[in-house]
């Protein structure tokens, strides 16, 4: 259940905080027919509430075939979310773009400068969105509940919640249950503890050295 849970949490980190940087990136500084359109709808977005959109994405990847696998459970927060471009997008307007110019004057083209420039100064902010996204997703539980019900794919959230229930007729194991919960809480403790300096000094960087 927690190696599920790292895989779970990871994938969605990674592939999410990829996808919200390219995204965010080409909103900063692309010019395409309607970009400032396509940007307010995403961010309206965030004005829809997680549970509206629960059925919808049930019902999609039930008729994909992947319930009960890796790709179900992480399909729907696989792209972006709407606060991750928008706060990575504010950050890529701040880096300067005399940096990319001089890039395009050495000869790096358009991938070259987003993959060699610009991600290696965004360090901190990605940073920041992968761990608070990994960290959503570690606590997550409706959604691995709905997509992962079979044992070898269940969530260390799920596994606690399944293990309560066990005994609905007797008073449940506490110490089994307590020992559960202080293990899914160790490891984003230990994130806190170790990188908890970093994101804050991350949100506070808006300049090159």
């Amino acid at each position: 259940y927690l190696l599920n849970s790292v895989v779970y949490s990871g994938l969605i980190a990674f592939l999410q905080t990829l996808f919200c940087a390219m995204a965010g990136y080409a909103f900063a500084r692309l010019r395409f027919p309607g970009r400032d359109a396509v940007f307010g709808v995403l961010i309206a977005a965030l004005m829809v509430p997680p549970i509206f959109t629960v059925l919808p994405n049930f019902v999609l990847v039930k008729n994909l075939g992947w319930l009960n696998t890796f790709a179900g459970m992480v399909a729907p927060s696989v792209l972006m979310t709407p606060f991750a471009v928008f706060f990575l997008r504010q950050f890529f307007l701040s880096i300067p773009r005399e940096v990319e110019e001089a890039a395009v004057l050495d000869g790096v083209g358009a991938w070259g400068v987003f993959w060699r420039v610009v991600m290696p100064m965004s360090r901190g902010p990605l940073l920041t969105i992968g761990l608070t996204t990994a960290v959503w997703a570690w606590k997550d539980y409706l959604w691995p509940l709905l997509t992962g019900r079979e044992e070898e794919m269940r969530v260390l959230t799920v596994a606690l919640g399944i293990f309560q229930q066990q005994s609905p007729n007797t008073q449940p194991d506490w110490t089994g249950l307590m020992a559960g919960s202080t293990l899914s809480v160790l490891p984003v403790l230990v994130i806190l503890i170790l990188l908890g300096r970093r994101l804050v000094e991350s949100l506070n960087f808006t300049g090159i050295k």
